[in-house]
This record gives C-alpha cells, structure tokens and sequence, in this order.
C-alpha cells in the first residue's frame, strides 16, 4: 500500500515538473499562454506609439490583440480593438503592409 503512494506521488510530481518545463520552454519561444492583455486603452495615443504587434486570436486567447510600445519609456500598452482611432491604426498598418 505505501509503496504504491510512493510511486502515484512520484508520477504526479514527475508530471508536474514536466507540465511546467513545457511551459516555460513554449514561453522562451515566444508563445503566451494566456491573454497578454487584461486591460487596454481606448482613448488616442497615437503620437506617442513606437510600433505596434497585432496578435490574433489563438487557442490561448480568443480575441485579437494589439499591443502598442511607447516612443518615451518603451512601456507596452494594450489597444482596445473597437476604438475607432485604432481601427485606424491598424488600416493604416495593413494598407502599409499591402504595398
């Protein structure tokens, strides 16, 4: 009997430690595992954005998101995809990217 709790504890701890080496080693390649963004601005910035990443909706997010770095500190911020102002941004990134 101890002997096979032994051996059950030691298949749940060796799959633990298997679930999160995973994990980090998806992370290290750059794969979110959640939603990167929890909350996101709406109103204009747009003059102080650097660059912005769309990231489309994937099996660890189900909704698109833009994330836009600021030209001062570097800081990320979430966009909220509804804002009319980046619905323009992002045309105007697509319309770039056509060309």
């Amino acid at each position: 009997m101890t002997s096979s709790r032994v051996l059950v504890g030691t298949i749940v701890v060796l799959l633990a430690f298997l679930a999160a080496t995973e994990g980090k080693r998806l992370r290290s390649l750059g794969v979110e595992m959640h939603c990167r963004c929890i909350q996101t601005e709406s109103q204009p910035i747009g003059r102080h954005i650097e660059k912005v990443e769309l990231i489309p909706a994937n099996s660890h997010c189900e909704q698109m998101e833009i994330i836009a770095t600021l030209k001062k500190n570097g800081e990320e911020v979430c966009l909220d995809p509804e804002a009319h102002w980046v619905k323009r941004v992002i045309q105007k990134i697509m319309s770039s990217k056509r060309r």
